[in-house]
């Protein structure tokens, strides 16, 4: 085939024997659900532990369903006239970039994405450090151990280019072919430590500009494919209302709070002092005219506040969830309704603002998205007894990269190292050019952070228990030593 987005990262057939689809973008998907890399997100958690939650709550494997079924809604709504000027948008290429664009994240949610992170940094002097979108589409395109395909799922350039919500590596990377840039470059986060979210490590930059190529000349440099714009909203739809059914169910999002959050913010308005009530709501509203001043509206944001304070703290909140048949048909009343008005909201952009995409939502529904996601922000993840249980996770995290590292210098373990922890060793070393300063103590790093981000949260907690002699029995879960 010519078309350069159906062609793949080793130029293979498009379709092979085992194949059972016949479109390569359907094949893109198949091969993503079927890895044992997806398979795993069944046991990271989204937003509340599965522990002690029971079945109900998402997890990241049901969380990246929601999405590709959200994904595939919009891109069957979008301009396709404009899509086919900027590159195309073709409903299996972004199902198939939403099924794999949490890949990468570690135990425990964004909490091990910041302890492994700050790690990467700090201990192990990994310049890229650790992000979970960069570390995905490390998953989907690392795949040359001494010449042999490993690891890696070998997709289309259609398709990588659509997981890369952030099209950049944390220095800044992302020219395309296209040797005239259009848009400018978004400012780094921090000017030392460069961007905190990024799409691609620096391993991984000139795939992530081959990819992109097809794209050259239509897309700038810093933009998001059309196909990766209705991606990274639906992730914004699925997180902002799905992950709320999880937080009312297990009875941690309390009515009387977010009401008096919110009831105060209408009564005082832009007026409201930060350290009263109301105050948390009115730093969103100056952070959202700092950071997203294309789309910020006064207006819209007061009309947002007045329809979730109905809909869902006189609505959803008004009643505890009690496991009841019409419990359950509330919240997936609640959840079918607000996903249908947000995705019918969304527009196709020829000329986005650089902190947007050719894909977004209408200026009112992406003002709600920003209030529903406050709402779990400042009262689930800021909760100090959910703080408690994450500070030992993020011990539990730091000290699991300190045990497999001590594990890789002992001279005496040597020959029982994890088959899959040497064979990340090899892959890092092979990336890092010879002669590179403390070359083997930098592979070794990464792949110990690549070995922990491939973990459960089980795995996790019974690896370092193994590690630490309090567990009786072997470590026998399903990822394989």
């Amino acid at each position: 085939m010519d078309d350069p987005r159906a062609q793949r990262l080793f130029g293979d057939k498009l379709v092979a024997p085992g194949d059972l689809a016949a479109s390569p973008f359907r094949v893109d998907r198949d091969r993503i659900v079927a890895s044992p890399f997806f398979a795993r997100l069944a046991g990271v958690t989204q937003v509340i532990s599965p522990g002690g939650a029971g079945l109900l709550v998402h997890n990241r494997m049901t969380h990246s369903l929601k999405v590709a079924q959200v994904a595939r809604a919009i891109a069957e709504r979008v301009d396709q006239g404009l899509a086919d000027k900027l590159g195309g948008c073709d409903p299996d290429v972004v199902e198939a970039a939403a099924l794999a664009h949490d890949l990468g994240h570690p135990p425990f949610g964004h909490l091990g994405e910041r302890v492994l992170d700050r790690v990467a940094r700090q201990r192990l002097k990994l310049r890229d450090g650790f992000e979970g979108n960069a570390q995905s589409y490390r998953i989907v395109t690392s795949t040359e151990i001494r010449g042999q395909a490993t690891i890696g799922l070998n997709l289309t350039n259609a398709v990588r280019a659509a997981i890369l919500k952030y099209p950049w590596t944390r220095r800044g990377e992302a020219r395309l072919l296209d040797p005239a840039p259009r848009g400018a470059a978004p400012p780094p986060d921090d000017p030392d430590g460069g961007s905190i979210k990024f799409g691609a490590y620096s391993t991984e930059a000139a795939d992530m500009r081959a990819a992109r190529s097809p794209f050259a000349g239509r897309v700038a440099d810093w933009q998001q494919t059309v196909e990766a714009s209705v991606m990274d909203t639906a992730d914004d739809i699925a997180y902002a209302i799905h992950d709320l059914e999880d937080v009312h169910r297990v009875g941690v999002l309390q009515q009387g709070a977010v009401a008096t959050e919110l009831m105060a913010w209408q009564r005082w308005g832009t007026g409201t002092d930060l350290n009263r009530a109301g105050g948390a709501i009115e730093s969103l509203r100056r952070q959202l005219h700092r950071k997203d001043g294309w789309m910020a509206d006064d207006e819209a944001f007061a009309a947002a506040v007045e329809l979730v304070r109905a809909e869902l703290v006189d609505g959803l909140l008004a009643r505890p969830f009690d496991g009841s048949l019409e419990a359950e048909a509330q919240v997936a009343a609640f959840s079918a309704t607000w996903t249908r008005r947000l995705v019918e909201s969304v527009e196709t952009i020829a000329d986005p603002a650089i902190r947007s995409g050719h894909v977004q939502l209408a200026t009112a529904q992406w003002h709600e998205v920003q209030i529903l996601k406050f709402v779990q922000n400042r009262f689930v993840l800021a909760r100090p007894d959910l703080a408690l249980h994450q500070r030992g996770q993020g011990r539990l995290v730091a000290s699991l990269v300190e045990a497999l590292m001590a594990w890789l210098i002992d001279p005496d373990e040597e020959e029982r190292i994890p088959s899959r922890l040497r064979d990340l060793v090899e892959l890092a070393e092979a990336e890092l050019p010879d002669g590179t300063p403390e070359r083997m103590d930098r592979a070794r790093g990464r792949a110990v952070v690549d070995f922990v981000a491939g973990l459960t949260d089980n795995q996790a907690v019974g690896l370092m228990q193994a590690l630490s002699g309090k567990s009786r029995q072997l470590w026998t879960d399903a990822f394989v030593l």
